[in-house]
C-alpha cells in the first residue's frame, strides 16, 4: 500500500501540496498525517505501558503545516491522549519537550520537511529515548496501514496551546550565561540571522537580544510557507550568499544560517566567508577538543582529507563512518559504549549532535557553542575564524552522480565497488583507504591528480554516487575521466 511509500529513512515526507511545477500528486493529507500520528500514540503506548499520553506537536512555517498539525492533535485528543500544540517551534525543541520536567511529554512530533519545497511536508517523532529509527518509523507504518481509517471526520475540540519555543529559548540563554559567567555577554556585538522564512525567527529576538547582541539587519524571520526569499538551506548558494551579503555591508561580527526547523545551521564569519561543511565540522571539532582532548569525532564518509589532518593536529581522532545523521549519531553513541570516548557526531550536511546534549541534532545547540567561544575570542581582540585558520580546503572538489538501470540496483552497485576493489591491482597510484564504512574510499597519490575519491551508492535513490576532491588545478578532472574510462564497462549505469 502507498502509505509505506512516506517513509524517508527514519522521518515521514511526501507531497501535501499539489504544486502546478510538479507532477506528483498529494499522498500527504491533513487526514493521513493525523493517522500516522494515532499510530504512534499507539506504538508509544505500548514502549512506556501507558493508556493515556501526553504528546507535544510543532510545526514548520510551511503553509500545509497548520492543518496537518491541527488534524493529528484533534484525533490524538479524540482517542483520549493529552496533547499540546507547541505552534511554529524547531524539531530539537520538539524533543526537549520530552526532557523538560514542566513539559513531561511522553512523546514529540515535528510537522517538517527540513529544507524540501514548499509543496512537500512530513513528520518526525520522539520519545524520551530520543527520534524514531527507520525501524520504529516502519512499525508506526504498519499500525497506520492496519487499524486507522484514512477518511475519519474530524471535529473541533480545545487542544491546549503553548508557546514552546519561548521556553526552549530560555534554555539555550541559560547556557550561555553559565559558560560565560555574564548576563549579556554579546553586548557590542553585531550578529545577523538568515532564518529563510522557516521557524528559526525566533532565535535572534528570544535568545540573541536578550543576550546584548545587535540583531539589526537579519534576514527573513517572519515565517512564510512559500520560502519566497531562498531555500533555508545552510547549504544553499542562494541563501549563503544573501547572508555573505548582509554581513559585509552591515560590517557584523558574525552571520547564522538555519534550515527550515532548526536542525542544521552554519555561519558566516566577519569577512564574509561561510563555514559550513568542512569548515564547520573543523570549527567545532576544534571548540569540543579544547573541552574534551582526544575524543572520538565522527563525521560522515565524504569528509576531505584536510579535515582529518586539522582534527588530528588539534589532538582529535577522526573516525568516518555512513552518510545520513542517524548513522554518525548511533557510532558515536556505541564508540562510547565501547569505551572510545565520544563527544561530537556530525555530518558535512550540518546535523551536528553533542553527547553532552542527549545526541540530539539541534542547529542552535551548535550555534549556542560557537556563541559562547565567539563571546571569549571577542574579548581577546581574536575572531571565531581564528579558530580553523590552519585548516585547509582542498583546491577543486565535486560530485558525480550516475543512475543504475538495472531493477536490483543494489546488488548491482556492489559489484560495481567490488570490480572497482579489483581494478587497484591494475593502479599503482590509486590505492584503498582503510577503515572506510561505505563505499570504496580512494587516495589518487599521482602528482597530477594529488586527491582521492569515494564511490558508494546512495542512500535512498537507484544511484551511485561519487566524491571528489584534489589538491591541485585540474586534478579533480583527471581523477573524474580515469573513474570514467572505469565505469563505461558498465552498461547498467547511465554515464
Amino acid at each position: 500500500m502507498y502509505i509505506y511509500d512516506l517513509q524517508n529513512g527514519s522521518d515521514i515526507r511526501g507531497v501535501a501540496l499539489k504544486d502546478n511545477k510538479s507532477k506528483k500528486n498529494v499522498n500527504l493529507t491533513p487526514e493521513i498525517a493525523a493517522n500516522i500520528a494515532a499510530a504512534f500514540a499507539e506504538f508509544l503506548m505500548e514502549k512506556t505501558n501507558k493508556d493515556k499520553l501526553r504528546i507535544a506537536i510543532g510545526r514548520d512555517s510551511r503553509i500545509t503545516g497548520k492543518p496537518i498539525l491541527e488534524y493529528s492533535a484533534i484525533h490524538m485528543k479524540a482517542l483520549g491522549h493529552e496533547v499540546f500544540d507547541c505552534g511554529i517551534a524547531s524539531t530539537p525543541s520538539m524533543f526537549m519537550t520530552t526532557q523538560d520536567e514542566k513539559m513531561k511529554a511522553d512523546g514529540g512530533i515535528m510537522v517538517t520537511a527540513s529544507h524540501l519545497p514548499y509543496e512537500r511536508n512530513g513528520m518526525k517523532f520522539f520519545t524520551k529515548e530520543g527520534s524514531l529509527s527507520q525501524k520504529d518509523i516502519r512499525k508506526v507504518l504498519e499500525i497506520t496501514d492496519k487499524n486507522f481509517n484514512h477518511n475519519i471526520d474530524f471535529y473541533p475540540v480545545n487542544i491546549m496551546r503553548v508557546n514552546y519555543i519561548k521556553r526552549y529559548s530560555d534554555m539555550l540563554i541559560d547556557i550561555i550565561r553559565e559558560a560565560t559567567k555574564e548576563i549579556k555577554p554579546l553586548s557590542g556585538s553585531k550578529i545577523i540571522v538568515d532564518a529563510g522564512n522557516g521557524a528559526g525567527g525566533f532565535f535572534p529576538i528570544n535568545v540573541l537580544e536578550p543576550l546584548g547582541a545587535d540583531i539589526s539587519g537579519s534576514l527573513y524571520l517572519e515565517p512564510d510557507g512559500f520560502f519566497p526569499n531562498h531555500e533555508p538551506n545552510p547549504e544553499n548558494t542562494s541563501a549563503v550568499k544573501d547572508l555573505q551579503k548582509a554581513v559585509l555591508k552591515k560590517n557584523a561580527d558574525l552571520g547564522i544560517i538555519f534550515d527550515t526547523d532548526v536542525d542544521r545551521a552554519a555561519v558566516v564569519d566577519s569577512e564574509g566567508n561561510i563555514i559550513n561543511r568542512n569548515r564547520l565540522i573543523a570549527l567545532i571539532s576544534k571548540i569540543i577538543l579544547k573541552e574534551h582532548p582526544n575524543t572520538y569525532i565522527v563525521t560522515d564518509s565524504i569528509t576531505s582529507n584536510g579535515l582529518k589532518d586539522f582534527i588530528e593536529k588539534s589532538g582529535g581522532i577522526h573516525h568516518r563512518f555512513k552518510r545520513g545523521y542517524k548513522n554518525v549519531i548511533e557510532e558515536s553513541k556505541k564508540l562510547n559504549i565501547e569505551g572510545k570516548e565520544s563527544w561530537l557526531a556530525i555530518e558535512t550536511s550540518g546535523h551536528c549532535a553533542f553527547k553532552e546534549n542527549y545526541f540530539l541534532d539541534d542547529g542552535a545547540y551548535l550555534i549556542i557553542k560557537i556563541l559562547i567561544e565567539f563571546s571569549r575570542l571577542k574579548k581577546e581582540g581574536k575572531n571565531i575564524q581564528d579558530l580553523i585558520a590552519e585548516y585547509k580546503d582542498p583546491l577543486e572538489e565535486k560530485e558525480l552522480r550516475f543512475k543504475i538501470l538495472e531493477e536490483d540496483f543494489k546488488n548491482y552497485g556492489q559489484e560495481v565497488i567490488k570490480d572497482l576493489e579489483n581494478y587497484l591491482g591494475q593502479k599503482g597510484d590509486w590505492e584503498k583507504v582503510e577503515p572506510n564504512y561505505e563505499g570504496i574510499r580512494i587516495n589518487c597519490k599521482n602528482s597530477y591528480e594529488k586527491g582521492w575519491f569515494l564511490l558508494r551508492l546512495s542512500l535512498h535513490d537507484p544511484k551511485i554516487v561519487v566524491n571528489i576532491e584534489s589538491d591541485i588545478k585540474n586534478g579533480a578532472e583527471k581523477i573524474e575521466r580515469k573513474l570514467l574510462s572505469f565505469l563505461h564497462n558498465f552498461k547498467g549505469l547511465d554515464l
